[in-house]
């Protein structure tokens, strides 16, 4: 064949997969969904935001940007969901394009923001950008931001950015979090008795970050989860596909029930069922939505409980990320200073509300809407119940060198997180992501070092700092579940085989920054129970001291606090070996 015939069947090629990949990920032949049994998961746990040591430095506040656009520098596309974590990126840009005097433009960068709520599309987009860009390297670059539990199951686009010669790769500076925003809204007697929630059915969207809370909240608890979404299983807690965050909450408002086949232990009952969405994971506007328009859920656990759950991840084709790097250092620095600005000054994030609102184009909801929902509030719904809605967080350099473990004697947050539900949701999901791309293909942190470097001795704010007071018991339990971590026998000391538990039960832990965790041991009745009293303590004691040996910054004074109960509280009679053997156990429980 001459080099020409290659040329055009090349060219052929590309054309189909331009044209092709918009609709083949939206027809769900990449997601095709399993039929199996519903699963009880393992706990997830969620990595604990730490702070810095730095002294709380004033920052002062700088000249607001302009509002018209530079219309210079590398131009770049940044596709954005409507998520107040986005609050010190609009400011760095000063509008929806880069405008004059604000830190993008200062950094060399012509962005142009663009709202896009539709994860497919953002995957289709990330394609078609890597097809631009190798018929015109000098083409504008793609960025899209998601939530970061929810990149592993994103990254099922890989396969589709291979056959367009690149990957996926991480922006290694993060803008800012979700801080209550997105949550389990559902009826208040689940707060008090978590199996209620079985039979019941959640709508969400599926395979990304609100699920991801509904589906940690139930592994917390020891609740089945049906993974399939167009069955109905009583004994687990079932889901309602939803196409995005707003439409999950629409389908509780309007109630229409969905006709679903009734299964019990995965096997199909030939009955069919009506099934209307009991409760709701989704985020702000959609808690809102429920709240103004038909009231009657709660917030049953949020970002503010799982608070290092749902950082706000960027994600580029390496294609553009390699040939961009004094760009991508651009964008970082122009965050880092915006983000220190609007944590520090009330004026800064009045402007970067109403810059949101320019981006998300809604005209009921100008920048004061924004504002209010950024900072969160508690407000009654249609039926008289105080709700809490809303609730994001800006990050500064420093919470970025936190959240990537840069810190001294820090813990990778987001590494945890990544890790927790991507293999939560391959193991929900076999066939639709069998695997998910390691992160280490995809995060290089060589630019957030260099930073760090250029940082040191300059005045920024300080990150973010859990306070945990030693005495202060939980009021409010989010969770409880019975940990298999083995000891030798009779003794406080772990076996082998306990090293892989206790890893899951940090990274777990790790997500749930926010809350307190206790733990507690237990024994079976045989031997001494004074004995038993204190070879339970001692037993709860080296789970805390492990898990602070491990991190010291994930795991501060007074996070963790130790109960003994020696053989006082069984959970299964003791008289087989089998009862006693789940009777020495250590549980484990988070709450506020």
């Amino acid at each position: 064949m001459t080099t020409r015939g290659k040329i055009v069947i090349g060219a052929l090629i590309v054309t189909l997969l331009y044209f092709g990949i918009n609709k083949l990920i939206g027809s769900g032949i990449l997601f095709k969904k399993a039929t199996t049994e519903s699963v009880l998961l393992n706990s997830i746990e969620l990595p604990t935001q730490t702070g810095s040591g730095r002294p709380n430095t004033a920052v002062p506040l700088a000249p607001l940007p302009g509002s018209t656009p530079t219309e210079k520098g590398a131009a770049v596309t940044w596709e954005v969901m409507a998520w107040n974590s986005q609050m010190a990126g609009m400011l760095a840009n000063g509008g929806p394009r880069t405008t004059q005097g604000s830190s993008m433009a200062a950094n060399g960068l012509d962005m142009q923001i663009v709202r896009q709520d539709d994860v497919a599309k953002m995957q289709a987009d990330l394609v078609k950008n890597a097809l631009d860009l190798h018929n015109n390297p000098a083409a504008p670059g793609l960025i899209v931001s998601i939530m970061g539990d929810g990149l592993p199951a994103f990254s099922a686009v890989q396969s589709q950015l291979e056959k367009a010669g690149t990957g996926l790769q991480i922006l290694p500076y993060s803008p800012g979090k979700s801080f209550g925003e997105d949550k389990l809204m559902g009826p208040k007697e689940w707060l008090d008795d978590p199996k209620l929630a079985l039979g019941k059915t959640i709508a969400c969207y599926l395979r990304d970050g609100d699920q991801n809370i509904a589906l940690k909240w139930c592994a917390d608890n020891g609740l089945k989860v049906n993974p399939d979404e167009t069955t109905y299983d009583p004994e687990a807690v079932n889901f309602m596909a939803a196409t995005d965050f707003l439409v999950a909450a629409e389908k509780y408002i309007v109630g229409k029930p969905e006709q679903r086949t009734k299964v019990v232990k995965g096997r199909d009952t030939g009955v069919k069922v009506d099934v209307v969405a009991d409760g709701v994971a989704t985020w702000t506007p959609g808690d809102v939505n429920i709240a103004q328009q038909k009231g009657g859920l709660v917030n049953i656990v949020s970002t503010k409980d799982y608070s290092n759950q749902m950082p706000n991840i960027m994600v580029t084709t390496k294609l553009w990320y390699d040939a961009h790097l004094k760009e991508v250092e651009g964008i970082m620095t122009a965050l880092a200073v915006a983000g220190d600005q609007v944590k520090t000054h009330p004026e800064a994030l009045r402007h970067a509300a109403d810059i949101s609102a320019a981006v998300y184009g809604e005209k009921d909801k100008p920048g004061a809407y924004w504002l209010r929902y950024y900072k969160g509030v508690s407000e009654a719904d249609r039926t008289g119940q105080v709700v809490e809605l809303g609730g994001s967080k800006v990050f500064n350099f420093s919470d970025n060198l936190a959240l990537f473990g840069l810190e001294e004697g820090g813990t990778n947050i987001y590494a945890s997180v990544y890790k927790t539900f991507g293999d939560v949701q391959s193991k929900l999901y076999p066939k639709e992501l069998p695997s998910y791309v390691p992160l280490d293909q995809m995060l290089d942190l060589t630019p957030l070092k260099k930073l760090q470097s250029q940082y040191k001795g300059k005045a920024i704010a300080p990150a973010e700092k859990q306070q945990f007071a030693a005495d202060d018991e939980i009021r409010q339990s989010v969770s409880k579940r019975a940990w298999n971590i083995e000891f030798a026998t009779g003794k406080s000391t772990f076996t082998p085989a306990a090293e892989q538990e206790l890893t899951q039960l940090f990274d777990d832990l790790v997500v749930a920054g926010r809350l307190k965790v206790a733990v507690h041991g237990h024994t079976d009745n045989q031997g001494d129970p004074q004995r038993n009293q204190q070879l339970s303590e001692d037993r709860a004691l080296a789970v805390q001291q492990w898990l602070a040996r491990k991190s010291t910054s994930a795991f501060p004074a007074g996070r963790v606090q130790v109960y003994a109960h020696g053989a006082t509280e069984p959970l299964v009679s003791n008289t087989a070996p089998a009862g006693r053997a789940k009777n020495r156990r250590v549980e484990i429980v988070l709450g506020k």
